[in-house]
């Protein structure tokens, strides 16, 4: 399964690669995964808040999994 920018963290998380995907996210700043607006946040839009590139972050995490 691939990830894409516009999925929502709570349904990324719930991969079966979800440590590998924390860990990328917890490397770069985003420390409230476990938060319940955090669930409901596109990962597109949490790189945004957090002030990261979303196309980077995306090509660790799918490297990560694949």
């Amino acid at each position: 399964m691939s990830i894409d920018k516009k999925m929502l963290l709570g349904d990324i998380l719930q991969n079966e690669k979800a440590d590998k995907i924390a860990e990328i996210l917890f490397e770069n700043g985003m420390h409230c995964l476990g938060c319940p607006s955090a669930q409901m946040e596109s990962l597109e839009e949490a790189c945004q808040v957090h002030g990261l590139n979303c196309d980077e972050i995306l090509s660790r995490i799918n490297e990560a999994i694949a």
